[in-house]
């Protein structure tokens, strides 16, 4: 008789052996004795990256932890639990006196919720699921939900960024007060940049988040940092896309950092991001919304929405030794190329004929620098200015990923040569620094 896992989550054939022999289900607290790691908890469905022959069950302190069958081990039944029930989502409620926010899942880590009886983590594949995680949302705000994608956030392409640059214009035009977009931490910087360079004239917040850890973690940072991104959204007066995160270990409040100045800095802390170059914009605590930095305010006109972009832009890392052959593969059959130099921003001087025959032939590169802080100065050194005389457009202080996406942009414009550079150089999103900022 088969444990009646949901799909992709069941157990292999051995395993599933020895939990119906003691009449083991997902929901029952069962012990293993013997081997060489003994514990006892809530046996849990198998999640699909897991082994299968991992039984894996969770501790009273919360965590799950995986128990490999041997030999010499015995599994017992303490108390036949709950089992597994079918998903339950709560309904969400309208209130006529709350501000409408639109919530737009595209997957990663926050955009899962845990079933609280038997904590099992499932994916939000639903609008009304992607809420789950935090019910709470409904003393906030009217959500209006949509999951438009369930993907790895480094599977994000140009063209899911339109897409979700152009869900938050239709939102926003439609009159909601602001937009939060629930993403994968990875690669949300890189998202934030697009959707910035994307909505010019933005009047309302449009606000990123994500978690670090799993719903199902009693660390998790899913639902702090959703309901203060709806909070954010909601009421914060604000006309920028940002990215909102937790700003320390505790869940006190969240850093607000502008869209095109973030970059996340840790694989697993959940105040990984930062921004650089700079001061974040604001925070959402326990007293509210504060906006302390230089930002812009909510306005009264509606955003444009201009998604075309290039994506015929590559990124190079610039290093000592580096060979023709690296560079020249990043500029084969782009349009442009965006270099992560060291320093003022420098590449080894062999490499100078390479970027004057890209630029000759109609491309266009530009210059960042792989500090995380400082900016660009092609006028110091002979190698800059070489570089300059060759047409490289400074960088400033982008960051290189955002120049990159900025670059993809300008592209996507259909602007003469000319005016790439012009628009390169101008500070469209709060890319650029007005001031600089010592650490």
């Amino acid at each position: 008789m088969a444990i009646g896992h949901p799909v992709n989550m069941s157990y292999e054939a051995e395993v599933l052996k020895a939990l119906d022999g003691i009449g083991a289900r997902p929901g029952d607290i069962v012990r293993m004795e013997g081997g060489r790691k003994g514990a006892e908890g809530v046996l849990m469905p198998r999640h699909e990256f897991t082994s299968k022959d991992i039984i894996v069950v969770k501790l009273k302190n919360g965590y799950n932890i995986g128990l490999r069958l041997e030999r010499d081990s015995k599994l017992v039944l303490m108390k036949k639990g709950i089992g597994l029930p079918e998903r339950s989502v709560p309904k969400v409620g309208m209130s006529k006196e709350l501000p409408a926010v639109k919530l737009i899942g595209t997957g990663g880590t926050i955009a899962s919720y845990v079933d609280y009886k038997t904590g099992a983590v499932h994916p939000a594949l639903k609008a009304d699921e992607l809420v789950a995680s935090a019910p709470e949302l409904a003393d906030i705000c009217n959500i209006d939900s949509e999951v438009l994608y369930s993907i790895l956030s480094e599977d994000m392409t140009v063209e899911y960024w339109q897409n979700i640059a152009e869900h938050a214009f239709e939102a926003l035009k439609g009159g909601a007060a602001g937009v939060v977009i629930a993403h994968g931490t990875d690669t949300m910087a890189f998202t934030a940049a697009a959707v910035s360079f994307m909505l010019p004239g933005l009047n309302a917040p449009v606000v990123l988040t994500g978690s670090q850890r799993s719903s199902d973690r009693p660390s998790s940072d899913a639902r702090a940092n959703l309901l203060s991104a709806a909070r954010l959204a909601a009421y914060g007066d604000l006309g920028e896309v940002a990215i909102l995160m937790h700003s320390g270990s505790s869940d006190d409040s969240a850093i607000v950092h502008r869209g095109t100045r973030a970059r996340k800095m840790h694989s697993t802390r959940r105040d990984a991001f930062r921004t650089m170059g700079g001061e974040p914009i604001g925070t959402v605590g326990e007293d509210g919304i504060s906006l302390t930095g230089e930002h812009r305010g909510r306005g009264t006109t509606c955003p444009e929405l201009k998604k075309d972009m290039d994506d015929a832009v590559g990124l190079v890392y610039a290093y000592p030794g580096m060979h023709e052959k690296v560079l020249g593969a990043s500029m084969d059959g782009m349009r442009g190329i965006v270099i992560a130099g060291t320093g003022l921003g420098h590449l080894p001087s062999k490499l100078l004929p390479s970027i004057e025959k890209f630029i000759n032939g109609g491309g266009h590169a530009v210059m960042t620098t792989q500090c995380l802080g400082g900016a660009v100065n092609l006028s110091v050194y002979s190698n800059g200015r070489a570089l300059a005389r060759a047409g490289v457009i400074e960088g400033t202080d982008m960051l290189p990923e955002v120049a990159w996406v900025k670059l993809m942009w300008v592209l996507g414009q259909k602007v003469s040569g000319e005016k790439v550079g012009g628009l390169m150089a101008s500070n469209l999103a709060g890319e650029m620094s007005e001031r600089r900022v010592l650490d």
